[in-house]
């Protein structure tokens, strides 16, 4: 029996020929009677920018996939209560209607929680300040302000037409967000919580189906769905409803201090082809592009301004080879036998332990379609009688068509590796370097101890700036009779995520963590000495059980002053403190290059460097083309960027990843974990900051730096990101498409051997067997080009003898 879903308000719209009508069962998702398995990709609106959206859109469904799917984002729509933004890279319906455009369905999450490393997980903080409130639980408060903006976003869709109901893209609607997950630290008022927004959701008369994610418990009728890098495992609570992974990581997030992480491609196919092997009806990749933490708003804490997550579109729409390549190619194997899979009768046998071939068998027709999955670490041979015998790869499925030819094996890449570089822009400031303006962050107020009001207690961050800045100033003052103390301790306790303390003036150290205790010398002057604590947010708290209770800041301390000489301790957590919010060049805009306090901007011979709490200011000319455009801020330490007014993050460059744990060699076999295959090394975790193309100016652009720690800004470089270089090594029978970058052609051939070459990319060796007119043939192919294709066969190449082995094309040229 299948659950459809239409929506009735209105006669006019049921009787439209425009609407779709939008059906499930556990085999399929049917849409407008036509039985279908979903691709899906996240690609969030606000990470990337309005110009990016089609590019990043097309790049998707050249890839194969049949849906965008993206979370709404509650803080960033609305900062400040009933005061909304759906401007600029906000604007969502205009995102949904280009994925119409270019003919993809539509998954909308609404959350309205939504983790996704976002700023308190997407929670605005003026909702936690309301007195009463309790988040993500029973809580009238709560659910008051979450209808209200589930509504006003349903009723945004809905005035759009957006929902495939009304003929727009939409085929699916998410409420809540990974609540099983923590749903036991609310007991009985969690299991309420979820039964009210599976009653709130299914009362917007959406006209779609909703889901809910990880929500084992998900009343009916939601779907329930599984996150996670692998999902064959996952059953469904309800035997009709269709097995739904919303989402398979394609990589993972990074965090200031850490290494780059690396999921690849081989596993990432494994995960996929496991899926679909198990029943598997519409899986979502989280991310496909993962884009960039514009302003503040990366979650964590501590989490980067890049969001690449190895997603198969780079960070900056770039695709990443082989990533995208391989799963373009899973995905038309699958789709190849969607018939049958999504009617047909599926039997499993295990041959041996961890060798399993499933069948799906078309009652009708008796066509069939096979997976073949090996969970092994090594390599197996399968014979499976009078279908042929198969030597199936470690870690793989092969996907068999008519379950007796192999059309795709997951850890057989057949498509080709990019390596992307970075380029100098050829202009007169490559040569010259930049020439900079700089002017001083404007802090006597607060290191006099001068504030906007006082409390007799530490106050928690959160609670005092709304989060309208990562700044907050605490001071106080303490009397010292007699004697001055020379060998004196200042102790904080800091719930993160940054803390620098000043002492009558001087910066006297710094700190970071999540939770920990500064203890630093200070010498204290008969009378009264000024004590001021900056308290640094670097990103809320964006998951876990009662995360929006986490404190942040200095929250109650304690502060504690200790002198060793006379054996005194004095507790300031209860004295007067005088509280600031934010720093004053943030008041002034002196980020925005139309500021009206430009006087302030001061040249000088010799560049101050090094110095915390320093503004630089720098102009540059726009380079040409349409190659994606970065920023190299090696050399500063820890801050924020904007050009043209227009924030591009955070930076840290100075935070440097563990110089241990980055293996020479990736072995796709075996689990998958985040910290797996680890790159960078000792380096710094963010050196290039993506600079939209839509952030600048056709001629002169005007970058601003805030420096918190102290760097030196003359290393900071503008380049472009293209492919360097590309290479591949494929197996006979498949056809090998080389590309490079739209506008880059490909200029040089270095290596082309058809037969049995050895090595991997950048060291390809020639075999024992190779055709003659392997480089020849490519290059005929493929010199002069954007993009080439090769069918790599003897017929093409010429007739060799190469023994009993499967004969391959590896090529590496030169973009």
């Amino acid at each position: 029996m299948l659950k459809s879903w239409i929506l009735v308000a209105g006669l006019a719209l049921l009787c439209t020929s425009f609407a779709i009508q939008v059906d499930y069962d556990s085999k399929a998702m049917i849409i407008d009677g036509q039985r279908k398995l979903i691709f899906s990709g996240s690609i969030h609106y606000p990470r990337s920018t309005p110009e990016m959206w089609p590019d990043l859109i097309q790049k998707a469904k050249d890839g194969g996939l049949d849906a965008i799917e993206t979370y709404i984002f509650w803080n960033a729509h609305e900062p400040r209560r009933r005061q909304y933004n759906f401007n600029g890279n906000l604007d969502f319906e205009k995102f949904f209607k280009l994925v119409q455009q270019a003919g993809l369905y539509g998954i909308l999450r609404i959350g309205p929680y939504v983790c996704a490393e976002w700023n308190y997980g997407g929670l605005p903080v003026w909702l936690h300040n309301i007195e009463g409130v309790e988040m993500r639980t029973d809580n009238e408060i709560f659910k008051k302000e979450m209808q209200i903006f589930t509504t006003k976003i349903v009723d945004m869709c809905k005035e759009a037409k957006l929902f495939a109901s009304q003929g727009g893209p939409i085929i699916l609607a998410q409420i809540e967000n990974e609540y099983g997950n923590i749903m036991w630290a609310y007991k009985d008022a969690g299991k309420a919580y979820i039964k009210w927004c599976a009653e709130m959701a299914v009362a917007q008369n959406i006209g779609v189906p909703w889901i809910m994610c990880q929500q084992d418990d998900a009343p009916q009728p939601m779907i329930n769905a599984c996150t996670g890098f692998y999902c064959h495992e996952f059953t469904p609570n309800n035997p009709k409803s269709p097995k739904i992974f919303i989402e398979l990581w394609t990589g993972w997030f990074k965090k200031w201090g850490q290494k780059d992480p690396h999921r690849t491609a081989e596993d990432l196919a494994f995960s996929v082809a496991r899926f679909y092997q198990s029943g598997g009806v519409l899986l979502n990749y989280y991310m496909y592009h993962g884009g960039t933490n514009f302003g503040r708003t990366t979650g964590g804490p501590f989490i980067t301004t890049s969001y690449d997550y190895d997603a198969p579109m780079d960070e900056f729409g770039n695709l990443n080879q082989p990533k995208w390549g391989h799963l373009k190619q899973l995905h038309a194997a699958i789709k190849s036998g969607e018939k049958i899979l999504t009617i047909g009768t599926a039997v499993t046998k295990e041959y041996s332990y961890g060798i399993n071939l499933t069948t799906y068998t078309d009652d009708k027709t008796g066509e069939r379609f096979c997976f073949l999955s090996n969970n092994r670490t090594e390599d197996a041979t399968v014979d499976l009688q009078q279908d042929g015998k198969f030597d199936i790869p470690a870690w793989s499925v092969s996907i068999l068509d008519g379950c007796k030819k192999e059309i795709y094996n997951t850890a057989k890449v057949n498509t080709q590796t990019s390596i992307m570089v970075k380029t100098q822009i050829d202009n007169e400031e490559k040569a010259a370097g930049l020439t900079w303006m700089w002017t001083t962050e404007a802090v006597k107020d607060a290191l006099y101890g001068k504030g906007r009001f006082s409390a007799r207690q530490l106050l928690e961050q959160k609670r005092v700036t709304s989060d309208v800045s990562d700044y907050l100033w605490y001071m106080t003052s303490v009397d010292i009779n007699g004697t001055s103390w020379e060998n004196a301790n200042l102790f904080v306790n800091s719930s993160g995520q940054v803390l620098h303390a000043y002492v009558n003036g001087k910066l006297i150290g710094s700190q970071s963590g999540y939770i920990f205790q500064f203890k630093n010398p200070v010498s204290l002057l008969p009378g009264r000495n000024i004590i001021t604590l900056l308290s640094v947010t670097v990103g809320l708290q964006n998951y876990g059980e009662l995360f929006d209770l986490g404190p942040e800041g200095l929250d109650g301390g304690p502060v504690r002053l200790m002198d060793e000489g006379n054996a005194t301790t004095l507790d300031l957590s209860s004295n007067t403190w005088n509280y600031k919010i934010g720093l004053n060049g943030e008041i002034k805009q002196l980020h925005d290059p139309n500021s009206p306090y430009a006087r302030l901007w001061r040249t000088s011979e010799v560049l101050p460097t090094g110095r915390p709490m320093t503004w630089y200011k720098s102009t540059f000319k726009t380079p040409s083309g349409t190659d994606p455009v970065v920023v190299d801020l090696q050399g500063m330490g820890k801050g924020h960027a904007w050009i043209n007014g227009n924030s591009i993050g955070r930076f840290w460059p100075a935070k440097i990843a563990d110089g241990n744990g980055c293996p020479r060699e990736c072995d796709y076999r075996g689990k998958y974990t985040e910290d797996k295959c680890m790159s960078n090394c000792g380096k710094p975790t963010q050196r290039w900051y993506h600079v939209p193309r839509s952030f600048l100016t056709n001629n002169t652009n005007t970058m601003i730096l805030f420096e918190e720690i102290g760097g030196n800004p003359s290393q900071v470089s503008f380049k472009t990101t293209i492919v360097g270089s590309i290479c591949a090594n494929v197996e006979e029978g498949n056809t090998l498409e080389l590309s490079c970058n739209k506008g880059q052609t490909i200029s040089e051939i270095k290596f082309a051997s058809f037969g049995d070459p050895q090595g991997k990319c950048s060291s390809f060796q020639k075999g024992f067997c190779e055709a003659e007119l392997s480089p020849s043939v490519v290059e005929k192919a493929c010199i002069g080009m954007e993009s080439c294709k090769i069918d790599v066969s003897e017929a093409n190449f010429g007739s060799i003898e190469c023994r009993n082995i499967t004969k391959k094309l590896a090529v590496e040229a030169i973009c």
